[in-house]
């Protein structure tokens, strides 16, 4: 009797035994009831069967924010391969429980190989879908600092609805390996009027208003100062200021109109003492106000303290303008040709010095073809010369001469005359020239030598 239960006893040792190195291989190579591996079902299954169901199982590829499907992606199987198997295998043994378990689990397994659709195509797809989405949706509207006449302001940020892209794309990159994508929405968010971007922004106009440049016309110096001339400037993204120029505008208008000289009267001071007011014509020089007032600007931008007047204009042959270094004699300086109809007469001075004086004949002056009386500049210099044009009672002509320097726009200038036989006082009024000065030939070489090219010259 003892002997039979120690059999029966032995027999029931075995038996559990063998239940439970079944109950153990059971559960070292299938996984659990309610196990998923990318939400896909291999509960029951040994590694190999799941694989093969992660191999079959279809991705839709559709994309979601907050349930709402924005792209419709192309089928594809899930790109695992017979390489994947160690790493069925690792999340079977991570799983593995002596009995049987009933808790749900989801593994994320990515394949060894890279899913080129997933994570290349369609990253790029979906990208360009928000970027396009976001051409209909409000966009934020930042927080800046302003400069509006003349004070600081700073405005409020408005939210927006359209989508911070970047970041989406880089959460769908950490999305799992699953059918479909749902990505949580991220917006673009909007600079805060509290912001250090703000505050540096304030910083950087309270510095412009600060500013100076010093800006140099001829030999005359103007302290331009930022608080009196920019009213109205914002700042760039990097820092960079943009001002609106009509203060600086209004500034060089300002100084074009007291300094310049162009179309203006002279006081002209003749060889006889006497101070006459002679119209400027050709000769003169003007800031050109609009590309100086974008140097200045830049100037304001960019911190430049100091600058010199570079866009000077002027009419006629020299259109940079004549006469910008003469600051003397009211701006005709001291080296010019003068020119007096009444005395039918030149004077030439060199450094405020005469250096020659001769009788001349001007324009006819019964036939109104008077020399224009005004300021105006040698254009050029040529010898010899062959003039062309025409005259009362002589409507084609062309003569050769030795030498000629024309000096008002219409042609008129000083040249030798070797036709002329009548060089009386009177001769200008009933027998003068076309308008041009007539020089006797045997010292129109000491006239044209005495000449030089931009000299003013006054016809009074």
């Amino acid at each position: 009797m003892h002997k039979v239960k120690v059999i029966i006893g032995s027999s029931l040792i075995v038996i559990i035994a063998l239940l439970l190195a079944g109950m153990y291989y059971h559960q070292s190579t299938r996984f659990n009831a309610h196990v998923m591996i990318n939400h896909t079902k291999v509960g029951g299954l040994t590694a190999d069967k799941a694989l093969k169901k992660l191999k079959s199982t279809v991705l839709k590829n559709d994309v979601f924010i907050e349930g709402n499907r924005i792209f419709d992606g192309k089928d594809t199987k899930m790109e695992f391969t017979s390489n994947d198997l160690p790493s069925v295998k690792k999340l079977l043994k991570s799983q593995q429980t002596f009995w049987p378990s009933s808790k749900e689990k989801n593994f994320s397994l990515q394949p060894g190989s890279m899913d080129q659709y997933r994570s290349q195509t369609l990253k790029k797809l979906v990208e360009a879908k928000l970027l396009s989405m976001n051409k209909n949706l409000l966009a934020p509207k930042d927080a800046e600092a302003r400069l509006e006449h003349g004070k600081i302001i700073v405005s409020k940020s408005v939210a927006g609805k359209q989508y911070d892209v970047a970041q989406l794309v880089k959460n769908y990159q950490k999305q799992e390996y699953t059918s479909e994508i749902h990505l949580k929405p991220e917006y673009l968010q909007p600079i805060k009027a509290d912001s250090p971007i703000i505050k540096k922004e304030k910083t950087v106009l309270q510095e412009l208003v600060q500013r100076t440049v010093d800006y140099k016309v001829q030999d005359k110096v103007y302290s331009l100062t930022g608080s009196e001339l920019i009213k109205n400037a914002s700042v760039t993204k990097e820092m960079q200021v943009i001002i609106e120029s009509d203060g600086i505008k209004d500034k060089l208008n300002e100084i074009n109109d007291s300094q310049s000289t162009l179309n203006k009267n002279f006081h002209f001071k003749t060889h006889s003492g006497s101070v006459i007011t002679v119209k400027g014509q050709s000769y003169g020089w003007a800031i050109n106000v609009t590309k100086e007032t974008k140097r200045v600007q830049e100037a304001f931008e960019t911190g430049k303290k100091s600058l010199e007047a570079d866009h000077i204009y002027g009419v006629g042959w020299s259109t940079y303008g004549t006469g910008y270094n003469a600051k003397s004699n009211d701006g005709i300086g001291h080296t010019y040709a003068e020119v007096s109809i009444a005395e039918q007469r030149i004077w030439l001075y060199k450094n405020g010095k005469l250096t020659f004086t001769t009788n001349v004949v001007t324009g006819r002056h019964n036939t109104h073809e008077d020399t224009p009386t005004g300021v105006w500049y040698v254009m050029y210099k040529e010898t010899p010369s062959i003039l062309q044009g025409s005259e009362v009672g002589n409507a084609n002509y062309s003569v050769k001469v030795q030498y000629w320097a024309p000096f008002t726009l219409s042609g008129c200038g000083f040249h030798d005359a070797s036709w002329r036989r009548n060089w009386a006082s009177a001769a200008y009024l009933t027998a003068g020239s076309g308008g041009c000065v007539n020089t006797p030939s045997n010292v129109m070489k000491v006239v044209y030598d005495n000449l030089s090219k931009n000299e003013p010259v006054v016809v009074y």
